[in-house]
């Protein structure tokens, strides 16, 4: 992980391709190992364990684009990759807005992000197992009516990504990462139900405890048990955090720039308008120390950065890469992300609402009847026009508590009248991946039941 092998593959790439006949190229390599285990009703269900290199290239011969990857990293294999993408170019339509990021837009975020933890590299795989089972243990442990699992699991992943460009721009970090998770299933009856809950982190020692993860999933799941339907009816909903997170990538795909110049989002064109309440402010920081949402720069060489998407309703900022950018007229904001080849595509950094003032307990308070969603299924949204509508399941509300479950339901409106009307924000904001939100009310949606 520490060898400047891979840097110097990079570098010499891009100096290859140029002696062979490219104007412009950029140069990712990327490796990683990864190791997942499911143990299902305290036996070891599936075990994976797998190492992978690789690198790809993208030209650029006057606007023409080619590109190509390969796994073999060998003199040869690099000399066939380069090849390829040549090849590539000189058959290519001729794009006006393809290129590189402009010299001055180069960079890194300076210092240690946190990225890369050495504890996960010490993981031993009897252990990695063990913590499996102690998280399944632990929910089958709860209640009697917690019978049978989907399992307990453990993942992790150390990887290095290197990426260097013909601009003079050359850079590298390591990620880790590891989680743990467990899906039990309880029975009463003639109901059936499953829930799960998940902690990932950089490293082990900022993972929930075995024990706590296995309470909370059975916890979740028991509190499903004898799910109904209700009368369909416009009432209050309430976003927990795990499903306020959907929302967030609904807005995310709203800004997209891909979305934005192909007019293809019912957020274009609306720059500087109040477009959601005045509570409501999103930010995507790629700066983050420790999140899984961060990175020193993006994959085209541009710094990450803090971006204001939303600010107090007001529609600031779309996220751009260097292509979409100059389709608009404007600026990448650092969101440049792709695999080891190909044009880059956009990716968000840490993804978040900020935080309000008050706590679930009293935004549950607040509703005298309404829907508190605990789970979306299927995808329903037109980011075009904004018309949204999910299955769903959670818990009623009634007089400010939650009184029983709910499922196969629906949940609908329009993300226009949803943002403008998110005047109640919670205060539980907590990252658990690259998005985060709090707690959310949407004061009126169509519920739809019988």
């Amino acid at each position: 992980m520490t060898d400047n092998h891979l840097a110097e593959l990079a570098s010499s790439t891009v100096k290859q391709a140029l002696e062979r006949g490219a104007g412009a190229a950029e140069c990712t390599i990327a490796e990683g190992s990864e190791f997942s285990v499911n143990v299902r009703m305290r036996e070891v269900e599936s075990l994976k364990q797998a190492g992978s290199r690789g690198a790809g290239l993208r030209i650029l011969i006057g606007k023409h684009t080619g590109s190509a990857h390969t796994s073999d990293l060998s003199p040869d294999g690099i000399r066939q990759m380069v090849g390829a993408a040549l090849e590539l170019a000189s058959i290519t339509g001729e794009d006006p807005h393809a290129g590189l990021p402009d010299d001055g837009e180069f960079g890194a975020i300076p210092g240690d992000l946190q990225l890369y933890c050495p504890d996960v590299e010490k993981l031993e795989t009897p252990f990695k197992i063990e913590q499996a089972r102690a998280a399944e243990a632990a929910a089958l442990a709860v209640d009697p009516r917690i019978s049978n699992s989907e399992g307990g699991s453990f993942a992790s992943h150390l990887g290095k990504r290197v990426f260097a460009n013909s601009r003079g721009f050359a850079g590298e970090y390591c990620t880790s990462y590891c989680s743990l998770s467990a899906a039990p299933v309880a029975r009463e009856g003639d109901s059936m139900e499953r829930d799960y809950w998940i902690s990932q982190a950089r490293g082990f020692a900022s993972l929930e405890p075995a024990g706590h993860i296995g309470r909370i999933a059975a916890e979740r799941t028991l509190r499903r048990l004898g799910a109904r339907k209700v009368e369909t009816q416009r009432v209050p909903v309430i976003f927990e955090p795990r499903t306020a997170r959907s929302l967030l990538e609904n807005i995310f795909e709203a800004v997209h720039g891909d979305s934005i110049y192909r007019h293809a989002s019912f957020l274009a064109g609306r720059l500087d308008q109040q477009v959601a309440s005045r509570n409501l402010t999103v930010v995507d920081d790629g700066t983050i120390r420790g999140l899984f949402g961060s990175s020193p720069f993006d994959d085209e060489g541009v710094p990450t950065r803090r971006t204001l998407v939303i600010d107090r309703g007001v529609l600031k900022s779309y996220l751009l890469n260097t292509y979409t950018a100059r389709k608009l007229g404007m600026k990448t904001t650092g969101n440049a992300s792709r695999g080891l080849s190909g044009n880059a595509g956009i990716g968000h950094g840490n993804l978040f609402i900020e935080g309000g003032a008050r706590t679930p307990a009293e935004i549950i308070a607040s509703v005298s009847n309404g829907f508190y969603v605990t789970e979306l299924i299927g995808s329903g949204v037109n980011i075009v026009t904004g018309d949204y509508s999910r299955g769903a399941a959670g818990l009623w509300i009634h007089n400010g508590e939650l009184a029983f479950p709910v499922s196969e339901v629906t949940i609908a409106g329009n993300l226009n009248n949803m943002l403008m009307g998110m005047e109640t924000i919670g205060s539980d904001l907590e990252f658990r991946g690259s998005t985060a939100a709090p707690t959310l009310l949407i004061p009126e949606m169509t519920v739809g039941g019988r």
